[in-house]
């Protein structure tokens, strides 16, 4: 095998809470995560440099170490003293910080096109264990599918399917910082947490409106103060008939489910035309294995 292509697929918080602050720095966090069908593409090949190249369709994206399909890459090439270059070709379609893991999926689907490509006979564990040298998300992003997050994102639960439904995706003009995010992050009597519990029920229960009734996400109490078109976007989505709305991740983006089709792409299209957010996409919840 010369050459391989790979879907590297985006993930949105169904529940996020913060248990507490660790004396490391760290915020101990409780998340249900779940993979959309929403998608980056990579183009892996072969080379004989002896170095790594990446191009992206995307010139502000960097493509040395400081991205990390690079650094997934020289992970196991020097683990496994792996002599031949690689070319990369990354085609972004997940919007770029934005709280839906594009930079961790990205590397963790090198990861595995690698293990591929070279015949290291990595388990999917085994890849888990080395994608968290990279980024707390990445074993997720390699393990996909519904799951229960602990730790510091890394101490991961499979959990049943989610049930499917349309998602509308959104994102603003605006960036944020994770970091800013959680430094601000007040863990106190008065901060409303979501009901973890209740969503991991639900969707045992495979029960899409007790799902949405669950759903919460405790960093927007730092993010909609800050930047209050989170919640008009939130809200738009709403009055166009999603069952819940809510930030992904540490945001900046938006994600709606919806119960029937016709109304997501309705609220999709409405969207659009609202000028509320940069990038607007509709797609649906991923459930399948690799």
């Amino acid at each position: 095998m010369r050459d391989i292509s790979v879907k590297a697929l985006a993930k949105i918080n169904l529940g996020l809470d913060v248990v507490r602050r660790r004396e490391d720095g760290y915020h101990e966090v409780r998340m249900v995560m779940q993979t959309i069908h929403l998608s980056d593409r990579l183009e892996i090949r072969k080379t004989g440099t002896g170095r790594i190249a990446l191009t992206t369709n995307l010139p502000f994206l960097p493509t040395n170490e400081n991205n990390l399909v690079c650094k997934a890459a020289k992970l196991l090439m020097e683990e496994f003293r792996i002599k031949d270059g690689l070319f990369v070709r990354l085609h972004k379609r997940i919007p770029v910080a934005a709280g839906m893991a594009g930079g961790s999926t990205d590397a963790a689907a090198v990861l595995y096109a690698l293990n591929r490509l070279f015949d290291l006979g990595l388990s999917l564990q085994e890849l888990m264990e080395r994608g968290v040298k990279i980024g707390a998300d990445v074993p997720y992003c390699l393990m996909r599918g519904t799951a229960l997050a602990g730790g510091i994102g890394e101490k991961l639960t499979a959990l049943p399917p989610m049930v499917k439904c349309p998602v509308l995706i959104a994102k603003p003009q605006i960036s944020v910082s994770t970091k800013f995010v959680y430094e601000h992050l007040r863990l106190d009597e008065k901060t409303p947490h979501p009901d973890i519990d209740g969503l991991l029920a639900a969707i045992r229960d495979k029960n899409l409106a007790a799902i949405a009734g669950s759903m919460g996400n405790v960093l927007e109490t730092v993010t909609i103060p800050n930047y209050p078109v989170i919640a008009q976007i939130r809200d738009h989505m709403l009055e166009h008939g999603a069952v819940n709305a809510m930030m992904s991740g540490s945001g900046p983006t938006v994600f709606g489910l919806f119960d029937g089709e016709q109304t997501a792409r309705e609220a999709c299209g409405a969207m659009r035309r609202s000028g509320l957010a940069k990038q607007v996409c509709l797609t649906g919840i991923y459930n399948n294995v690799r």
